[in-house]
C-alpha cells in the first residue's frame, strides 16, 4: 500500500501508506476526499489524479493545505483525503485543540453505498472512547443521517468553523450543523490518532 503525501505545508514526499485505520471492509470500502476548492490557485500537488490547491479561502480565512493522501484498499484506489489547517501545528495535540478554522477534506474514487460509508464511520470514530459519551454519541448519528449513497467523483467535506461547530457538506451528505467545539475535537482527533501526521 502506497502513498503520495503532502505534508508540512506543501514540501511533497513519496512513501508508504500509513496503516491502522478501521476504515476499510472489503475491497469496496470507504472512500473519501476532497471538495469545495474556494479561492484555489495553485496546485500543491496531486494524489489518486486528484489535485489540491496550496490554499483556499474560508468565511474570509485563508487555510493551507497541511497534508493529502492517497489510500488504497488491495489493488484500488479508495479515496483521497486533505487536511487543511489556518494555523500551523507542530504537534497533535495543537492541531486538535486549536481553535481555528480547520477542514478534513475527501473525495471517493469508487462508488460506494450509504450502508457502507456509514458503517466505516461509525466503527473508525467510535474508536475513540469519547464517541461512545451520550452527547457525542448523538452528534456522530446526526452526521452518518445525513451520509448518501456515494458515487466515483463525490466529495465530503468537514468543517470546523470556531464560533458555531462543525459544518458538513459535499455530495455524500445531504448537509448538517452539528454546534459546539467538542463533537469537531472528537472527530479530528479520531481521525488524526489513526492518520498520525503529527508528533504527540
Amino acid at each position: 500500500m502506497h502513498t503520495v503525501a503532502i505534508t508540512g505545508f506543501g514540501k511533497r514526499v513519496k512513501g508508504k501508506a500509513m496503516t491502522g485505520t478501521a476504515w476499510t471492509k472489503g475491497a469496496r470500502g470507504v472512500a473519501l476526499g476532497m471538495l469545495l476548492l474556494v479561492g484555489a490557485a495553485a496546485h500543491a500537488g496531486q494524489a489518486g489524479g486528484v489535485n489540491m490547491p496550496d490554499s483556499l479561502q474560508v468565511e474570509g480565512k485563508t487555510l493551507a493545505l497541511t497534508h493529502m493522501e492517497l489510500k488504497k484498499k488491495l489493488f484500488f484506489n479508495v479515496y483521497v483525503w486533505s487536511l487543511y489547517m489556518e494555523e500551523e501545528p507542530t504537534c497533535f495535540k495543537e492541531a486538535v485543540a486549536s481553535n481555528s478554522l480547520k477542514r478534513l477534506h475527501f473525495r471517493f474514487l469508487r462508488t460506494i453505498t450509504k450502508d457502507q460509508l456509514v458503517g466505516s464511520f461509525r466503527e473508525g470514530l467510535r474508536q475513540n472512547p469519547a464517541m461512545r459519551q451520550d452527547a457525542l454519541s448523538q452528534s456522530l448519528e446526526k452526521l452518518l443521517s445525513s451520509l448518501h449513497d456515494v458515487r466515483k467523483g463525490d466529495d465530503l467535506v468537514l468543517t470546523y468553523l470556531p464560533g458555531s461547530g462543525l459544518h458538513v457538506s459535499g455530495g455524500a451528505s445531504g448537509g448538517v450543523h452539528i454546534p459546539g467545539k467538542s463533537f469537531a475535537d472528537a472527530l479530528f482527533s479520531s481521525w488524526l490518532d489513526t492518520h498520525p501526521i503529527f508528533p504527540k
